[in-house]
């Protein structure tokens, strides 16, 4: 490899060395190194991942009951056992 090669191939590596540890994982890395990080800071976060959690569940169990409430309208339409709706201007033959 050339003397250019390897010096854009060491630019590169440190260019992500230096992101990485400069990122959000450095950070984190650096806050644990230092203890920093505190165990209720932790609990506190889970906590708020869990209220968020259950309120996404409970929108998703309410979007599902009108689902079914939806499915069992078009069940009954379909059972109904009348003659077919006809949509006029339909295919001809």
């Amino acid at each position: 490899m050339s003397g250019a090669g390897e010096l854009a191939m060491f630019l590169a590596i440190g260019a992500a060395a230096v992101g990485f540890f400069m990122g959000p994982i450095g950070s984190a890395i650096a806050r644990r190194i230092a203890g920093r990080h505190q165990a209720g800071e932790t609990r506190v976060e889970i906590e708020e991942i869990d209220a968020r959690i259950a309120g996404e569940v409970d929108d998703l169990r309410s979007r599902l009951a009108e689902v079914e409430e939806r499915l069992d309208f078009a069940e009954r339409l379909l059972s109904h056992g009348g003659p077919g709706i006809q949509l006029t201007g339909g295919a001809r033959q």
